[in-house]
């Protein structure tokens, strides 16, 4: 009974929308697959050589980008709030 109900719950729970790079370049022709892999590079903080640290562009903050193994999975919902967060600033 119980693992009926698990599963039932399971159903009820919305699904993430996810896309592969080719497929979010593919449904926004504004983004190109190379423009869409550097602003995964440039998600999450990094440092340069003299330590300095460079501030991502909160798309690693905003959990657009989910990876598993080598394949790299982008959350369409958090990738579009993300894209209006950044077009109200600009």
């Amino acid at each position: 009974m119980q693992a009926q109900q698990e599963t039932q719950a399971a159903a009820l729970q919305p699904r993430r929308r996810v896309a592969t790079v080719a497929q979010v370049a593919s449904a926004y022709p504004v983004f190109t697959q190379a423009a869409l892999r550097d602003l995964i590079f440039k998600a999450a903080d990094r440092f340069n050589s003299k330590g300095d640290r460079i501030p991502g562009n909160g798309l690693a903050e905003a959990g657009a980008i989910l990876r598993v193994g080598r394949k790299v999975l982008i959350d369409l919902d958090a990738f579009e709030s993300w894209l209006d967060s950044r077009a109200s600033v600009q």
